[in-house]
């Protein structure tokens, strides 16, 4: 869902009335989208449980795990997660907040350190070589600054630490998807609330300070704008 400026005035009434109107459509997109996730994770949840089956070895000397997690959205990665570890969220929406509360209630075999309002490309209250690992899905294709997320993943990880991703990316040139995303992006983009499908996040990877790149493109079980996916983590350098 796109929502709309909060520029329209009114005097103190009228921006009241922009006030609340506002947040109503900021809930009700949170709303949708934490229904969209719980569609997406069944449908994901095989590939995910792939993913993420190697996340313990990432852990630190004293055998703990903190996991740092980019848009974390209602926790739909929890799930996942092995038990013990210590998971710091960041969302630059601050109403996911509630939601998660419901996740972390569900998922108690986790240690939920807090919750950050911050986006992916300003990560400053989180220090450096601070965690193990870090996780991005569903993420990198509404961030204005790939290449800027990366940076601070990179960051805040430890040396040996990886960072995992999940992300839709655009077709093959030669495909009918390829075509179909770049005509019709601009509406998704508007609907989708900034999000692109026109992205070639892999090369962003590629070019990234990751020492150890191990991804894989993979046509997800979803819609054909969507079905192009890469999917794997990247090793920061010890």
């Amino acid at each position: 869902m796109h929502l709309p400026s909060r520029s329209a005035g009114g005097g103190t009434a009228g921006c009241l009335a922009t006030a609340v109107s506002w947040e109503l459509l900021v809930v009700c997109s949170v709303d949708h989208s934490s229904r969209l996730t719980v569609s997406y994770n069944k449908k994901m949840r095989d590939k995910k449980k792939e993913l993420f089956s190697n996340l313990s070895e990432f852990a630190g000397s004293d055998g703990t795990l903190r996991i740092l997690e980019i848009g974390c959205g209602s926790g739909a990665n929890f799930e996942f997660y092995p038990s013990g570890c210590k998971v710091i969220c960041t969302d630059p929406n601050p109403h996911f907040q509630s939601y998660l509360k419901k996740s972390i209630a569900a998922n108690d075999q986790l240690e939920f350190e807090k919750f950050v309002v911050a986006s992916g490309e300003n990560l400053g209250v989180v220090s450096d070589d601070s965690v193990d690992v870090v996780v991005s899905t569903l993420v990198l294709c509404s961030v204005n600054n790939v290449e800027q997320v990366l940076e601070e993943a990179y960051r805040i990880l430890k040396p040996g630490g990886a960072l995992y991703f999940l992300e839709h990316v655009v077709s093959d040139p030669s495909t009918w998807t390829y075509f179909f995303q770049h005509v019709l992006q601009p509406l998704w983009y508007y609907f989708g609330d900034g999000c692109e499908v026109t992205k070639s996040t892999w090369k962003d990877l590629e070019a990234s300070k990751f020492s150890d790149l191990r991804l894989r493109h993979i046509d997800a079980p979803l819609m054909f704008m969507i079905r192009p996916h890469i999917i794997g983590y990247a090793i920061k350098q010890m």
